[in-house]
């Protein structure tokens, strides 16, 4: 076989193997579309359930509002001396305006009073045209059960109003005998006009299946299917829906998962058929269940979105493919003239070859001179950090000393005092003394436990750490400095732990140096203040701000003010090194520390730090 025929034969073949995985790719495709059409049904559905549990919310939200108040408003001693005495116009004008008055308040449909024989002697619309007043009421069941005795409910469309409504009533006592009985009824519209304003359509069915409640009002009193002849018996007699709109939707359902379902709605509006994914949830002491439907033809478009990219990308490698190949062919046609120099360029790829593994060598040993590096720069940070505690601690030496020799000169004094006491034979004003001796002893143990724990080296890694604590540490640390400078700190300590996490002693090191900046920038103040902010976890980040009321910083120090060696102050008073340390030992903690000027006046440092999770969530890792 000639090469020419050998080129044509391969080109041949590899076309047709391209033009064999672009069929393919099609064919997957087109299998895989009912499972990429079940896959965004049920994203569609599972979004569906979150509208569904905040309409629950607002149903049960309005349930358990109106449930308890008939009882308490059936308590009214007028009510009981207007059933008594139903003829008497004053007391009957008195609980109308009584009864209307309630009704506004609670924001109630109606509220009213019926007799034993279930006529309505009083109600909130009783300067209504449609008022409730003169109504007879026995078929309701909501009167008949509270006529036993017991608080009862009842959903149903009002026969003098038309409007659907959920009904509470309790009993009116006199003594040990039910004289009466009050309702309240307040209505659903509300909740529909807020269902309208999604793309979704919820209904609300009862036990029989019949559509109480939904945002298309075509769908009001259609059933779910055909009521038996006992369910429509009950709906005559109570009255509680029009028998002639009982007609039932042509509705079929098609489990998608064990929550959801594929809804479809013959006739639904325009007279076409309707598919929607759907999800619903069951409220048992009402007898509801709530049904939202989400439109299903956003989702199979979805899907076919996806296909259609899927065979574009195929449709673009097939074409790739095609001039991959014909790539081929024309370089087929040069490979018989590059023969010639291929043992040369062999012999080049050899060679450099060489040169690479020498580099590779080369660039090894850098890397290890790189990590070394890194290692003792580690190192030179944790002493560099130690140095600034110990020149902190020496900043603070002579204000410590003086908050130290204080209670050491009211010990000596208290001790010579309480011998002189006990001479006397004065022994509870010597105990007296005493005690203040052990306090005064306490105070100096607290200072220097509180030197100790901040000068020796942490050893800590990066754990949950109370920030208040912190700021409470370092404060204390800072008492005297910031008493002998005059300053007036404030800090809105809050009232439970602000957890965060970094290391307690390094954290510690870091309040302290921006204390310790603030303090030097007020220095030549007449009223220096500083105030701490410690904010409470917010998007996952603890907040703990030092802001003082200096000059603040310009614009140069802004943009350099955490370099190392880096300083605003005064020859001999501090090397630049603590908002450089504070700055590492933040970062190692995977948070920022950053500079800002307030528009108060003066400067303001904020650590921002990733706050711990909650205990419960540590406890499951």
């Amino acid at each position: 076989m000639t090469t020419a025929l050998r080129r044509s034969f391969l080109l041949r073949s590899e076309t047709a193997r391209v033009a064999a995985a672009v069929l393919c790719a099609i064919a997957l495709g087109a299998a895989a579309l009912p499972w990429m059409d079940r896959h965004f049904q049920i994203r569609a559905g599972l979004q569906g359930i979150d509208t569904l549990n905040l309409s629950v919310a607002g149903l049960r939200g309005a349930l358990d509002r109106f449930e308890p108040l008939p009882p308490l408003i059936a308590e009214r001693p007028v009510l009981a001396e207007l059933l008594s005495d139903p003829t008497n116009p004053a007391l009957l004008a008195r609980v109308n305006a009584e009864l209307k008055q309630t009704a506004e308040s609670l924001r109630a449909s109606d509220v009213y009073l019926m007799d034993a024989d279930g006529l309505t002697l009083a109600a909130s619309s009783y300067l209504k045209e449609l008022s409730f007043v003169g109504q007879n009421f026995t078929y309701r069941p909501y009167f008949t059960d509270a006529l036993r005795g017991v608080p009862a409910r009842y959903f149903a469309l009002g026969t003098t109003s038309g409007e659907r409504g959920y009904f509470f009533a309790a009993p009116v006592w006199d003594g040990a005998q039910v004289i009466g009985v009050l309702a309240l009824k307040f209505t659903v519209d509300a909740f529909e006009d807020a269902w309208r304003a999604g793309p979704s359509e919820l209904i609300v069915t009862d036990a029989n299946g019949v559509v109480f409640m939904s945002s298309r009002t075509d769908w009001h009193f259609r059933t779910l299917g055909p009521l038996s002849p006992a369910a429509l018996d009950e709906i005559r007699a109570t009255r509680q829906y029009p028998p002639a709109r009982l007609h039932p939707l042509d509705v079929t359902l098609t489990p998608i998962t064990d929550r959801l379902d594929r809804v479809t709605i013959d006739g639904g509006s325009g007279g076409g058929t309707e598919a929607f994914v759907s999800a619903s949830t069951i409220l048992p002491d009402v007898g509801w269940r709530v049904r939202i439907l989400s439109p299903a033809g956003p989702v199979r478009a979805q899907a076919l979105g996806v296909l259609l990219f899927l065979g574009m990308i195929a449709l673009l490698v097939g074409l790739a493919a095609a001039l991959v190949l014909s790539r081929r062919a024309r370089i087929l046609d040069r490979l018989e003239a590059q023969r010639a120099t291929q043992d040369l360029l062999e012999q080049r790829v050899r060679e450099r070859t060489a040169d690479l593994n020498v580099a590779n060598a080369s660039l090894r040993t850098e890397v290890e001179e790189r990590r070394s590096a890194e290692h003792r720069l580690r190192q030179t940070q944790k002493e560099l950090v130690q140095a600034g505690k110990l020149a902190a601690l020496g900043q603070m030496s002579a204000a410590i000393s003086h908050e130290i020799n204080q209670p050491l000169a009211a010990v000596k004094s208290y001790a010579d005092n309480a011998a002189m006491l006990l001479d006397r034979d004065r022994q509870s004003e010597a105990r007296e003394n005493m005690t203040r001796i052990s306090d005064m002893a306490d105070r100096i143990a607290t200072i220097s436990g509180h030197l100790r724990n901040f000068a020796r080296r942490p050893q800590e890694g990066i754990a949950p750490v109370d920030m208040v604590a912190v700021v409470d540490d370092a404060l204390d640390l800072m008492r005297a400095r910031l008493a002998s400078g005059g300053v007036r700190v404030g800090f809105d300590r809050p009232s439970k732990p602000v957890m965060a996490m970094g290391g307690q002693l390094r954290l510690q090191q870091v309040v302290v140096n921006l204390l310790s900046n603030a303090l030097d920038a007020t220095e030549h103040l007449a009223a220096p203040r500083i105030r701490v902010v410690l904010s409470p976890p917010e998007d996952g980040e603890v907040r703990l701000a030092v802001q003082d009321s200096g000059p603040g910083l310009s614009e140069a120090a802004l943009a350099q003010v955490f370099d190392p060696f880096f300083t605003t102050k005064s020859p001999g008073k501090g090397l630049g090194l603590g908002l450089s340390i504070s700055f590492n030992i933040v970062e190692d903690f995977g948070g920022h520390l950053r500079a800002r000027n307030i528009d108060a006046g003066g400067a303001e440092f904020s650590v921002e730090l990733p706050a711990a999770p909650p205990p419960q969530a540590v406890a499951a890792q």
